[in-house]
């Protein structure tokens, strides 16, 4: 597996794979109107531009060496609070769970942020999301959980996690 920084060239291969994966991963957990509203909104071209054009912003394209094949993306956001970095994504498309990518990348994850100096990293999992299990594998603890009105009468409830970096 390797992690390629992604551009803005690379927004329509992160829209695919948005979509791709939530399919998958959000198919019994929320409806096709609230997947398509949060796709368009959270993956729109503006939005995702936005975030390259932040310095604290980073998207990583997850690529299968084996088979040559984009599987996924990270995006994460230094600073996002005190010393501390969110992971706002992490998707995988459905045909490449289970391959250790998700672990890796995670791992890679807490590579850069002890490099940038952070000491902690959150995350949001929908409360029905098995994601929570694997994040838990990972040393992801539950600290707080929340419902966030995110527009057009959709709401997200999540577990709010945390991972501690340990230097």
């Amino acid at each position: 597996m390797r992690l390629i920084k992604a551009t803005k060239e690379s927004i329509p291969l992160i829209q695919d794979l948005a979509r791709r994966s939530w399919e998958s991963a959000y198919a019994d957990i929320l409806s096709l109107e609230q997947m398509d509203y949060m796709l368009s909104e959270m993956y729109s071209e503006s939005e995702i531009t936005s975030q390259l054009e932040n310095p604290d912003y980073h998207y990583y394209l997850i690529l299968d060496e084996n088979s040559d094949s984009y599987e996924g993306f990270i995006g994460y956001e230094h600073n996002y609070e005190d010393q501390t970095t969110k992971l706002h994504r992490i998707y995988l498309t459905p045909e490449s769970k289970g391959k250790g990518l998700g672990k890796s990348a995670l791992e890679f994850l807490n590579e850069k942020v002890s490099q940038h100096g952070n000491k902690r990293i959150i995350l949001n999992v929908n409360k029905n999301n098995a994601a929570r299990n694997f994040y838990e594998s990972q040393g992801y603890k539950v600290y707080d959980e929340g419902v966030f009105d995110i527009g057009n009468g959709f709401v997200m409830d999540d577990f709010l996690m945390e991972f501690l970096i340990h230097t």
